[in-house]
């Protein structure tokens, strides 16, 4: 096996012939593979079409007269054939899942005042007095490995010595960013307040009253039989969830829109503690949130970004371990903030297994369910000592959306599911210049694909997000398109300096 794990098939050379398939490798057989799989159907319906065809061009006219005799003395037996095949096919027009389009999302940018340097970082750290020296190392080298980079954004109440982490502040940060996507939104689309019919808004740790979805229904003056709904507590998978309530929504409820605002609040979330697991969100956490806009019109297809085709959702919260992995929670101090377990990236690694468990079906060609069912049944059956059959995901989707929880989870990810650099570039770019973003991060990791110009007709795209509770959450969509960045996008500025080498 060569150091970029492929096997090499070598043979004997003798009587001075050249070695030829030295430099073959198994991943190109298994390519081939592939394609004679997918492609089985249409081979071998080839030769039965060509046989129909042989047969039909040594009909003559008699025959062709005798079929036509024998359909009119079978004419009732044709009207009610029809009549079921007719009513059939209403049946299933009308009990089939509508298709559900995401029309355009926005990403929002705050503004560049806003943005925390290393040295701002652990100079604001040190000067509030809260952290003792060993904390304040201990952020130092959190900062050094984390993969973020020097243009990340804090709320502004963080910018001030002492912090200033109020209600009103939390409020005031909340509505600039779900407001500023919106407006963003609202103007690329063309589509009006007033035709929002489903609002759903997450956002894990602050959930005041009234409630987020509230604020919007009251900024924008939406109609007042909207369905509104508020998710809290759910972590950065949520955003994954509010889409999943949103289709569910837009199953029921004929020709509407629905909006889904995803965001995080720092400003009261922020801790001024010394304990080393609590203070790894600190490093790690930033501003950040999404508008995303869907449709059940058909009318919306031709406009559309993207058609939803998977959403899959994980829960390990049955598990005491997997429930209390992130935890929010007072110290010993009595001061609150949230709790990262060391076991994080095991039960993450778990939950995202049972995830793929059932997503994999769905979207898998048929030759690699075949290779995981084969060596399962060795495995299990002749009890044969086979590593188990890693299904190559990077032949059902073009493009990847991890969520930029922090580098190790991206580095987990692209590691246990062999991907290439690139498959991982939009994670660990939107995790330098945006940090962790919670529910948002995979809809700046979308938009960093569409400015680069990669995202054509046909690509699908995974997005997997990881929560709180414990959850992994996956969603599949399908461009329609050949997609351009929308205008006013968070990359706008700074695309072309981007990707960036990130310092090990």
């Amino acid at each position: 096996m060569n150091s970029g794990g492929e096997v090499g098939v070598q043979i004997q050379q003798g009587r001075g012939l050249p070695d030829f398939l030295q430099s073959v490798n198994l991943k190109y057989v298994k390519l081939g593979y592939h394609y004679l799989i997918t492609h089985l159907l249409t081979l071998c319906l080839i030769p039965l079409m060509a046989l129909i065809i042989v047969e039909a061009s040594q009909k003559n006219p008699d025959d062709i007269h005798q079929l036509w005799l024998h359909l009119q003395y079978n004419l009732v037996s044709i009207i009610i054939c029809s009549a079921f095949l007719v009513f059939g096919s209403t049946v299933y027009i009308m009990t089939r899942p509508r298709s559900i389009y995401l029309v355009d999302y926005a990403c929002y940018r705050p503004p560049s005042h806003l943005q925390v340097r290393f040295h701002q970082f652990m100079e604001h750290s040190r000067l509030t007095g809260d952290f003792d020296e060993s904390s304040l190392e201990f952020q130092r080298k959190i900062l050094e490995r984390s993969g973020l980079g020097e243009e990340t954004y804090a709320p502004e109440s963080m910018h001030y010595i002492p912090p200033r982490p109020s209600m009103a502040a939390a409020r005031e940060e909340a509505e600039q960013v779900m407001y500023g996507s919106l407006d963003k939104l609202f103007a690329n689309t063309n589509v009006k307040p007033k035709e929002i019919g489903i609002l759903v808004v997450n956002c894990s740790l602050f959930n005041p009253t009234p409630s987020l979805s509230a604020m919007i229904v009251n900024k924008y003056k939406l109609r007042g039989n909207i369905r509104s709904f508020n998710l809290g507590g759910m972590g950065c998978s949520a955003g994954v969830i509010a889409v999943d309530l949103a289709k569910d929504m837009l199953q029921v409820h004929r020709n509407t829109y629905a909006v889904v605002v995803s965001t995080e609040n720092m400003t009261q979330n922020w801790y001024f503690g010394n304990k080393k697991s609590m203070l790894i969100p600190n490093c790690l956490f930033r501003v950040g949130g999404a508008a995303v806009l869907l449709s059940n019109k058909f009318s919306d297809r031709r406009r559309a970004k993207y058609k939803l085709v998977h959403l899959v959702r994980t829960h390990r919260g049955a598990d005491d371990k997997a429930f209390r992995c992130v935890y929010q929670e007072q110290d010993d101090a009595g001061k609150t903030g949230v709790s990262l377990s060391k076991d994080l990236m095991a039960i993450a690694g778990g939950a995202l297994k049972t995830n793929i468990t059932t997503l994999g079906p769905l979207v898998l060609p048929i030759s690699e369910q075949l290779l995981f069912f084969a060596t399962l049944v060795a495995k299990k059956l002749f009890n044969a000592k086979v590593k188990p059959y890693i299904p190559d995901f990077k032949l059902a989707f073009e493009h990847f959306c991890i969520h930029a929880g922090g580098r190790a989870v991206i580095d987990e990810l692209e590691k246990n599911l062999q991907l290439l650099p690139l498959h991982v570039e939009a994670s660990r770019m939107t995790l330098h210049r945006f940090g962790n973003t919670s529910s948002s991060s995979i809809w700046y990791e979308l938009a960093y694909i569409e400015a680069k110009g990669r995202m054509k007709k046909g690509n699908r795209v995974w997005q997997i997000a990881f929560g709180s509770g414990f959850k992994c959450n996956s969603a599949v969509w399908q461009a329609l398109r050949s997609v351009n960045p929308s205008p006013n996008g968070p990359w706008e500025d700074c695309i072309d300096k981007y990707p960036v080498e990130i310092p090990a």
